[in-house]
């Protein structure tokens, strides 16, 4: 029995399983145990607390469970707790394991139970206590329960969160099954239609249906007009005639039209089937969809809310009222779990009523501006042939390194210009197109494909235009009267349009409005949080990790990792922490001959009380001295008999495959803004240059000519980079305490 006057913490997952509870659990676990906090299991949710099977945890007890689907602890759905007798069972092992303070990753449904459960609390033990089943002095050393929620749902429905642990992932299943089916379609002219999960919700719907370029989409907050079934078909044959050569329609479990009836998916392809006069086939993935492994996304955002409701649950206060852990504009937050739950249901509430408007505007601003977007990307031609004034072209063109979801911020751009009668030309080979004059002309159809091709598709260069190149550029500008630029790329972009700005009054061609999207993996760039590439490039480094730790024979092995980055240790931090690497060194914190010995010293602790592998993860500049080989040379010689080290350096695969959804959306979503700004601006007298970010979950326009006061230009990263907040979560997280 745990000792009453003793601070312990107890964890549970309730309800439908979802990539990402593992790396939350672990949080939690490694959080608290480093505040000497005791922490206990409860297996199999309701039902572990009703039949009192609860296992205290240690540190070891979650290693090793970063990269595994659904939960090690177990889930299950309990009737028993649903009645007083049940109630009452919990409330006796919690109060005799010593746990009055409960984190619980579920839905809804799992966190409205903990909090009634929680609200009923002192009544229970009163119940208790006349029973004898438990002491007064125990009653009274757990006056109250409090209840801190994760919400763990691929359906992404929770209000008062930007995410939900798990949806990201069932985005990544959703995002492959219908690039695989795109490839078949394309290959026989067919139309597939995909139904997925999300009950109430439509977000996996219509983020995957933007995600994948997919012709329509049906979703419950925004039910078609009556005849909807005829207007799909037309819009498809004219895809077709266009020369679309796949079609995807995605259905959301819960889509119905306006009258509230439900629309099945083989009731749309029935439709299809009957209006095209061609065989349409059906995909319904399931619970493919929450299972298998999480992305990076999901391991990262659950452990800082994992570690945020160890805080909250610790900390010195006398609220005991229940809240949720959620991730609102790129932070944790604590909200209140009741008033969470309640907006959510209003939803669907809306939704039953016929209140399709109001149920949009809960979803927020986001959620409305995805329809937007995605009513433009589905058209097989634009809407307006004609511009409602003079017809102005816009240029398009991508800068420094590759980086995944370039082409599907291209594609983006593209079509919001052309959808309003303008002209898009594009540069080959970054600004040296501009120089050498090699332009292409977009049409409609041209990038139809590219929202899932990695790269990208006009190739890119690093050359920064200096002295007689501006005049080129400058002379090209004027031959294809281009009256806005698109610049999609790294720092090399943004440096050589902060030297376009500063020759305006040279060379008058330039005062053209300029916006520069921010695509690298280094997620380097000032003025935006996440870089177009950065996501696909960090599950390429986790899922080549997971690999590299799957490949020891048991043995003591420690691994050297070097990833990319220059000097910005984004990668190195975040994929450190999905994969939840031992040692991760980088430039911003640099290396010193102390510091590896003491982390030497760490390791070696850790492999004499049977630790087998560890993972050290490097910069790639992080210490031009104390290079990859050097930590190798140093750590296998210090090892000894308890470890030996193997190097890997991932190299370009950083930059390489088919971009996340993540970065398709985030690429969409800022070559939209960034073509609406030069839309707005192209009549502007004088050139207006922004750069577009994503900061605190909203879209952000900075000034180009602030650039010098927000870059470390001999470092080329920012001078305030927010994840830095991360890495001391990071190393804690990574090895225990030990005594000195």
């Amino acid at each position: 029995m745990a000792d009453d006057r003793r601070k312990c913490i107890g964890i549970m997952t309730s309800g439908g399983d979802a990539p990402g509870m593992n790396a939350a659990v672990r949080a939690v676990v490694r959080s608290a145990l480093n505040r000497d906090v005791d922490v206990y299991a409860i297996m199999d949710g309701y039902q572990g607390m009703v039949d009192g099977t609860i296992k205290k945890m240690e540190w070891k007890s979650v290693s090793g469970i970063l990269n595994l689907g659904g939960t090690v602890i177990g889930s299950a759905r309990c009737k028993e707790f649903r009645e007083r007798p049940g109630q009452k069972r919990a409330a006796a092992n919690l109060v005799k394991n010593g746990i009055d303070r409960l984190v619980v990753i579920g839905g809804d449904g799992s966190l409205s139970g903990a909090n009634e459960f929680s609200e009923e609390w002192s009544a229970l033990l009163e119940e208790l206590v006349a029973d004898g089943v438990i002491s007064r002095e125990q009653a009274d050393a757990h006056p109250a329960l409090e209840v801190v929620g994760l919400v763990g749902s691929i359906d992404n429905d929770m209000a008062n969160t930007d995410m939900t642990i798990g949806a990201d992932t069932a985005l990544h299943r959703i995002t492959d099954l219908v690039d695989a089916l795109a490839s078949t379609a394309a290959s026989h002219h067919r139309t597939f239609v995909v139904e997925v999960m999300g009950r109430n919700c439509g977000y996996l719907a219509l983020i995957g249906a933007v995600a994948t370029g997919a012709s329509w989409v049906l979703i419950p907050e925004m039910p078609p007009a009556p005849g909807w079934e005829e207007q799909m078909c037309k819009v498809i044959l004219s895809a077709i005639k266009a020369g679309r050569r796949s079609n995807i329609v995605i259905v959301a479990e819960g889509a119905r039209d306006q009258e509230g009836n439900p629309i099945s998916s083989a009731y749309v392809k029935e439709a299809l089937e009957k209006g095209l006069q061609r065989e349409v086939r059906l995909t319904i993935p399931g619970h493919v969809q929450r299972g298998g492994t999480p992305s990076a996304f999901d391991r990262n955002m659950s452990t800082i809310m994992g570690c945020r409701a160890v805080e909250k649950l610790l900390a010195d206060d006398d609220s005991t009222e229940s809240s949720i852990i959620g991730i609102r504009n790129n932070r944790p937050v604590v909200v209140p779990l009741v008033e969470s739950v309640q907006k959510t249901r209003q939803v669907g509430q809306e939704i039953a009523a016929k209140n399709y408007d109001a149920a949009v505007e809960l979803r927020g601003t986001s959620f409305r501006q995805m329809l937007d977007i995605f009513s433009t990307m589905m058209q097989p031609v634009p809407e307006h042939d004609e511009p409602d004034g003079k017809q102005h072209c816009f240029a398009i063109l991508t800068a420094g390194r590759p980086a995944s979801g370039m082409n599907p911020a291209i594609r983006t751009a593209v079509r919001v210009a052309m959808d309003t009668g303008h002209k898009v030309i594009g540069v080959q080979e970054g600004f040296m197109g501009l120089i050498n004059d090699d332009i292409i002309e977009f049409d409609w159809m041209t990038v139809d494909d590219w929202i899932r091709k990695g790269g990208t598709e006009l190739r890119t260069s690093r050359h920064v235009p200096r002295n007689s190149d501006l005049y080129m550029i400058a002379k090209n500008i004027e031959k294809y009267n281009i009256k806005g630029i698109l610049m999609i790329g790294g720092m090399v972009g943004y440096e050589a349009v902060h030297e376009m700005y500063k020759h305006r009054e040279v060379f008058p061609a330039f005062n053209i409005p300029i916006a520069c999207i921010p695509a690298t993996i280094n997620n380097n760039l000032p003025g935006s949080e996440h870089s177009i590439g950065a996501d696909t490039a960090l599950n390429s480094i986790v899922e080549s990790i997971d690999r590299i730790k799957e490949s020891s024979d048991g043995s003591g092995r420690a691994f050297v990792v070097e990833v990319m980055g220059r000097y910005c240790g984004y990668l190195t931090v975040m994929s450190g922490l999905a994969s939840g690497a031992e040692v991760m060194y980088t430039h911003e914190e640099g290396i010193t001959l102390e510091g590896m010995c003491k982390d030497l010293e760490r390791l070696s602790k850790a492999f004499k009380q049977g630790r087998n592998i560890a993972l050290i993860i490097r910069n790639e500049c992080a210490n031009d001295i104390y290079n990859t080989d050097f930590i190798c040379s140093l750590f296998e010689e210090a090892g000894g008999s308890l470890f030996d080290v193997r190097k890997t350096v991932l190299g370009p695969i950083q930059q390489g495959g088919a971009p996340t959804p993540y970065d398709r959306v985030q690429g969409t979503r800022l070559a939209y803004e960034g073509m609406k700004f030069l839309l707005e601006s192209v009549d502007s007298k004088q050139g207006k240059y922004m750069e577009f970010g994503m900061e605190g979950g909203f879209t952000a326009r900075n000034p180009v000519s602030s650039m010098s006061k927000m870059v470390e230009w001999e470092l080329q990263r920012p001078v305030k980079q927010w994840w830095m907040d991360v890495l001391d979560m990071a190393h804690k997280l990574a090895l225990p305490k030990y005594d000195e």
